[in-house]
């Protein structure tokens, strides 16, 4: 048999790996998603609500561009495989945590690890099939979203109901077993002849910028006062390592992020819209499980089956979009992704307790078909735009505008809630009555809370409402500059692969 002929019969047993990789990462979101009021809960963090996200955003951004820089020198395969690792271990131990402080360390270990197996996952397939292949592909890839929609939010429900949250890591681990196995034997690639080169100045100057910009976000307006020392620190910390980060990354010698990507258009817009977007996504996959159980008082599944509308969505639009991309056109696909997008926030705008799940749920499906569309057609604009010697860094990059969008918006999010939230309870304080304080929605996320009286109940869900409101208005302006910035992506619809 040819080698040629061996690599064909391959790349299916490699495509079904890089499936249950990404299935890992799907399901990850939906799943950990719906158990975080119980989590908060059970550990009395309500206030740590956005870190255990944030933290796991942030490790998984400031990696994925070291994982895409590593798999071009070294190849994809071992990269990947020692980020499964880590991965693997933080999933363990986040499952054996006891108290916020604990998780928040093991979800930093988590999302270390994370920040290897969606775009190295992206990039195997990049390598593995041809530009005209790959947008059937998607259509495969796309069905690893539509069974996490399914199972990932139900799981969620029923370990924390009936089982334990614990599980809501701990599902990560056989998967991620069989990944590395059958990686390790089937995936054959030629390494790069280049000497290696690690930018571990440039990671480091990366990690001090987005870490500062959401400890900014995360605790301004509410572990302190926006007019204090720590705002005035953080500010200008996150302004100077962004500024050299930048004028690092011009000399370097095999930079983390290469410059040249940015100056090509398509690139750039795509990442922009990458940034924003999803955004979006952390604002709803983060808050409306909060809004469904505490506002609307209703189980942790029902929470999950509402939030699942939008991974349903976004697979459905991934596996048409993907079949009919070449008819399509990618900015074409682009625009529309971005305009079905800016109409599901109006639902969550409009979004009201008495609404129900079922209202919410129109707005999550809807939301989820355009981040279907755009997420398939701006990778896709990325990996044509970017030759072969660069398509990891590339793919890698988009990667990490996209977390970093999670990241941004986990904290940005957080803190419009946690302002309003306070702001909103210091209004309606009375003089001489104990103040409701800022960890007392843990009392709404709990299932087995104590009876509480009509007006302590009301005031916390008028609160929440209060705050999760502002959080939808922002969202829908960010969705509103994603369709702005898709404009003026080139009208030249059909692109030419790069191969050098």
């Amino acid at each position: 048999m040819s080698s040629a002929s061996a690599r064909k019969l391959r790349r299916p047993v490699i495509l079904a790996m890089v499936m249950i990789a990404m299935f890992i990462t799907a399901i990850e979101a939906t799943i950990v998603s719906t158990a975080m009021p119980s989590i908060v809960s059970d550990l009395e963090g309500f206030g740590s609500y956005a870190l255990v996200f944030s933290i796991f955003l942030l490790m998984q951004a400031v990696s994925i561009p070291i994982y895409g820089k590593l798999s071009d020198l070294y190849g994809r395969k071992p990269i990947f495989l020692i980020g499964m690792t880590i991965f693997l271990t933080g999933s363990l131990l986040c499952g054996l945590a006891q108290s916020m402080q604990q998780l928040i360390i093991y979800r930093l270990i988590q999302g270390l690890g994370a920040g290897s197996v969606q775009p190295l996952a992206m990039t195997i397939v990049g390598d593995i099939y041809t530009l005209e292949e790959r947008g059937k592909i998607q259509g495969y890839l796309s069905s690893v979203w539509a069974i996490s929609s399914v199972t990932g939010p139900a799981l969620g429900g029923l370990f924390v109901e009936y089982i334990s949250w614990v599980w809501v890591f701990w599902i990560n681990i056989p998967f991620g077993i069989v990944t590395m196995i059958g990686l390790q034997l089937f995936l054959h690639e030629q390494r790069s002849q280049k000497k290696p080169s690690i930018d571990y100045t440039g990671s480091v100057l990366l990690l001090f910028s987005i870490g500062s910009l959401m400890a900014l976000f995360i605790g301004g307006g509410t572990l302190w006062n926006w007019n204090s020392a720590p705002t005035y620190i953080l500010t200008p910390l996150f302004a100077i390592s962004i500024c050299l980060f930048i004028l690092w990354e011009r000399i370097a010698a095999e930079p983390i992020m290469p410059l040249a990507l940015w100056r090509n258009r398509n690139i750039l817009i795509s990442n922009v819209t990458a940034l924003t977007s999803h955004a979006v996504l952390i604002g709803i996959s983060s808050f409306l499980p909060m809004y469904v159980q505490g506002v609307m008082s209703r189980t942790p599944s029902i929470a999950g089956i509402t939030l699942g509308m939008m991974s349903i969505g976004w697979s459905l639009s991934s596996g048409i979009g993907g079949r009919y991309l070449n008819r399509i056109g990618l900015r074409r696909m682009s625009f529309i992704g971005s305009l079905v997008i800016a109409c599901g926030t109006i639902f969550f705008i409009l979004l009201r307790p008495e609404h129900g799940p079922v209202f919410a749920g129109i707005g999550a499906f809807l939301t989820g078909v355009g981040l279907g569309l755009l997420a398939t057609a701006s990778l896709l604009i990325v990996q044509v735009s970017a030759g072969r010697d660069t398509r990891g860094s590339a793919t890698a990059l988009i990667m990490f505008m996209r977390i970093s969008g999670l990241t941004i918006g986990a904290s940005m999010l957080a803190s419009i809630l946690n302002n309003r939230y306070m702001s909103y309870l210091s209004a309606r304080a009375v003089e001489g009555e104990d103040q409701l304080q800022l960890d007392d929605v843990n009392l709404l996320l709990d299932p087995d809370r104590p009876p509480l009286d009509e007006s302590t109940l009301a005031a916390l869900k008028e609160g929440l409402v209060y705050g999760l409101d502002g959080v939808y208005w922002t969202i829908g302006a960010l969705a509103l500059v994603t369709c702005m910035l898709i404009v003026w992506l080139p009208r030249r619809d059909r692109m030419t692969e790069r191969q050098t």
